[in-house]
């Protein structure tokens, strides 16, 4: 029986708060853009976390099933206020 070889993928998570959440260090960043930096063409910022993780599986979609599944049961982000996007970047070598 031939074993299936295990990949690492480098896996990124991005929390980002939901739009009708207040956001105040984007707000910060945005008050700086306009009365320290004169960046006035920028009309919003929102903030965001972002997580890398270089996770060991079969497939990228095995890689992604596992982190998706690791933020839900570990609750990394609160769903009721935050949105979490999963997406595998790249294979490692």
């Amino acid at each position: 029986m031939k074993r299936s070889k295990q990949l690492d993928f480098l896996v990124s998570v991005t929390i980002k708060n939901k739009p009708y959440v207040s956001d105040p260090e984007a707000d910060t960043i945005y008050r700086d853009l306009i009365l320290k930096g004169g960046y006035s063409n920028i009309k919003s910022v929102r903030s965001a976390k972002n997580l890398m993780m270089v996770v060991t599986a079969k497939s990228e979609n095995l890689a992604e099933e596992i982190v998706r599944k690791m933020c839900k049961e570990l609750r990394i982000f609160n769903p009721v206020v935050s949105d979490c996007s999963v997406k595998v970047i790249t294979k490692q070598v």
